[in-house]
């Protein structure tokens, strides 16, 4: 059973965000909305039934406020970088409005680093006021179904570091990657939207760069590709008119039509 979902890029940029702090480059100065990139993260909601959010950005809170995301049926977690995990103190926000704590969703070594990171609210110590992010902890060791919609998770290496991409249906999110191990390349077959990791034009150690997410696009061959991730080397206007057809920058805002799967 398939349904129709509303994907909505919360944000497109790298871990310092464009405009970044104390550049006073093209793309920085830029008046063009696109250019303006908060730190990594999308939202997936199926009407009705399932809002899904991948990654809790630094920029959550700014982020939830500009869309409108007032409940959550669950968090996915790609890993554990900084710009990836530390607006999940703001799922506390979330714990009032719907009355309870929020299903998160990460592999083993992911909850690892999120427990050190915030462990005031795994730990049984005494507090001296300060709130606690409500949330109920599932790993991550194959695919799932939350809400109703079935996740297949996509083992990608960010560097040297393993870490998860996500399939809902035809739709495929693959932030902060520089490889697709071989057998991950089977998991993506038939994906017809495709979200794909690229930093910049120049290669770099940890994440794709154009070319090589334009060699990810060319081996999967959706119907439409969508760039993520991008540093201020990269203006939305210039980049985009030396892209291959069916491919595109994606930008803070942007909302796109996709299937999922359910069970």
């Amino acid at each position: 059973m398939q349904a129709s979902a509303r994907v909505t890029f919360l944000g497109t940029g790298t871990s310092h965000g464009v405009p970044m702090i104390g550049c006073t480059c093209d793309t920085c100065q830029s008046t063009d909305p696109r250019d303006r990139r908060l730190r990594a993260s999308m939202f997936l909601e199926v009407p009705g039934r399932a809002r899904l959010l991948v990654d809790t950005s630094t920029d959550l809170r700014q982020q939830a406020l500009t869309h409108g995301l007032h409940q959550l049926d669950a968090v996915l977690f790609t890993h554990a970088h900084a710009d990836h995990i530390l607006g999940l103190d703001d799922l506390r926000r979330f714990n009032v409005a719907q009355g309870g704590g929020v299903p998160c969703y990460a592999d083993a070594a992911t909850w690892a680093i999120i427990r050190r990171t915030f462990s005031y609210a795994f730990d049984d110590g005494p507090r001296e006021g300060g709130g606690i992010p409500q949330i109920e902890t599932h790993e991550i060791s194959g695919p799932f179904s939350v809400a109703g919609v079935a996740v297949t998770p996509v083992p990608l290496l960010h560097g040297r570091m393993p870490m998860l991409g996500f399939r809902f249906g035809d739709f495929a999110y693959l932030t902060d990657c520089s490889a697709v191990p071989e057998p991950s390349w089977p998991l993506l077959a038939g994906v017809r939207t495709l979200v794909v990791d690229a930093l910049r034009r120049r290669r770099h150690p940890t994440h794709f760069s154009i070319d090589e997410a334009l060699e990810v696009v060319a081996r999967v061959a959706p119907g439409r590709a969508l760039l993520t991730h991008m540093c201020h080397d990269l203006p939305h206007a210039a980049t985009s008119a030396d892209l291959p057809q069916g491919v595109e920058l994606a930008y803070d805002g942007l909302v796109l039509d996709v299937t999922v799967d359910l069970r």
